[in-house]
């Protein structure tokens, strides 16, 4: 059973999943941060891999990936790093990223080397749903790869369960709009969108993400969902201290219970 699958099964709430860019702070980093994040406690890892143009980004994973790239990482080390995570790793690793670099990289052969490699799920929020379904389903389900899709606020009902038909694992489900971004409380109209996917009753679970940071927020987005994704506010963390193996724990403990 791929791993996304079996922790679904297995774990209805609070799931954390938390995002940090591949080869940032340093290039040798990805591999002794997802270590650190499953002892640390974290549920699902997700990757990201570093592209040079991250509209859909804000600016701390903007600046993450430019960093990233100048260390010299690239999506074929990236998945010779991700093999060595999986000698030790069980939790799930999700690679996160835009479409580019994976077109230019071959469908194909990512799918077989991410699988090789121990790749669990793939989010591709540039990748339309009706090109996976035609062009690249059949490549990831050979391989037992997972494509994550998202869904935001202004994405409709219709289309909400187009994608529910269509998914497998989990929906990654956007609190808002906008670029990603750490903003440490959600609004009337953002709680108001969680219980609006609630009462639809999707056949996969929900994470939120964009805009957790704290206890406050993991706590409302896991009361409307199944969990949350933190990145910015993850990579904000890695930026602030000296080292990150003895904060680790106190980070991700500050998520799930208040100060």
């Amino acid at each position: 059973m791929n791993r996304i699958t079996h922790l679904f099964s297995s774990k209805a709430e609070n799931i954390l999943s938390v995002f940090y860019t591949a080869g940032f702070p340093n290039l040798s980093d990805t591999i002794s941060i997802a270590r650190e994040l499953e002892r640390a406690g974290a549920d699902i890892i997700e990757i990201g891999i570093p592209f040079s143009d991250p509209v859909a980004d804000g600016p701390v994973i903007q600046e993450s990936n430019k960093i990233a790239l100048d260390n010299g990482m690239n999506l074929k080390l990236l998945l010779k790093q991700v093999k060595e995570i999986r000698q030790e790793a069980k939790l799930p690793i999700i690679l996160m990223g835009y479409l580019n670099p994976v077109l230019q990289y071959g469908i194909e052969k990512f799918c077989s080397d991410a699988a090789q490699a121990g790749v669990d799920g793939v989010i591709l929020p540039d990748l339309p749903l009706h090109e996976f379904e035609n062009e690249y389903k059949s490549c990831f389900e050979k391989n037992g790869l997972l494509n994550i899709f998202l869904i935001s606020p202004t994405t409709s009902e219709s289309r909400i369960r187009e994608i529910d038909a269509a998914s497998k694992g989990f929906i990654y489900s956007v609190s808002a709009s906008s670029t990603t971004g750490a903003k440490g409380s959600f609004s009337e109209d953002q709680v108001a969108y969680f219980k609006r996917l609630q009462s639809l009753k999707l056949k996969n679970p929900q994470l939120i993400g964009f805009g957790i940071s704290n206890y406050e927020s993991f706590a409302i987005a896991s009361k409307y969902s199944s969990g949350a994704i933190i990145g910015s506010a993850f990579i904000q963390f890695l930026k602030s201290v000296s080292d990150f193996k003895l904060e680790m724990a106190s980070f991700i403990n500050s998520l799930r219970a208040r100060a």
